[in-house]
């Protein structure tokens, strides 16, 4: 008998400045597109109550989250707020050739260092219609205060001019109509894995 071989999946990789409506975008596709997984990544922090190991984040102790980095286990990782993340080769890897499409959010900087190990990766990058909507969006969120609003509306705009200068993205979605941004989204990602 003559099996046809699987077709590898292919790794769809998010980015956004917070605030652009990334994850509502991410959680659509991967409600309405076949075959995509989410991404998990690896993390030293601890976890939250709620939060399982293997589903939300696979975690390990800084120890071995170092050791994992000394055997370049991870495409790309960060110390962010004193913690350790990074994303697993081998969980992409075991993904993309039983024909399962990833879908990931990272943010613009290790997006950059993600194309070393995957130069395939598609990126799709979410970007508020303007400042002003970002901040009206941050602050209606409830979730900050006014000074880390502003570290975030300064962040935003450098990781938009990182994306812009360093950034390899195929797609750009302008997220001004919700409902209109998750529709593209879904139809970049339909095409390009029924193409």
């Amino acid at each position: 008998m003559n099996r046809a071989r699987k077709k590898p999946g292919k790794i769809f990789v998010f980015s956004a400045p917070s605030g652009a409506g990334k994850t509502t975008l991410i959680n659509f596709v991967r409600d309405t597109v076949p075959d995509m997984m989410y991404s998990i990544s690896a993390t030293t922090r601890p976890a939250r109550p709620g939060e399982v190991n293997g589903r939300h984040y696979f975690f390990m102790s800084e120890d071995e989250f170092k050791r994992r980095i000394a055997g370049k286990e991870f495409a790309e990782w960060a110390l962010v707020h004193g913690y350790y993340y990074g994303t697993p080769r081998s969980f992409i890897d075991k993904a993309i050739s039983s024909g399962k499409h990833i879908i990931m959010d990272i943010d613009v900087a290790g997006k950059k260092k993600f194309d070393r190990v995957y130069p395939e990766a598609i990126g799709i990058l979410v970007l508020p219609p303007g400042m002003e909507e970002l901040a009206r969006r941050l602050r209606a969120r409830k979730s900050d205060d006014e000074k880390t609003i502003v570290v975030r509306l300064n962040n935003a705009l450098r990781e938009m001019m990182f994306a812009k200068t360093e950034g390899k993205y195929e797609y750009t979605i302008i997220n001004d109509d919700l409902e209109r941004a998750k529709r593209d989204a879904a139809r970049i990602i339909r095409s390009l894995v029924n193409g």
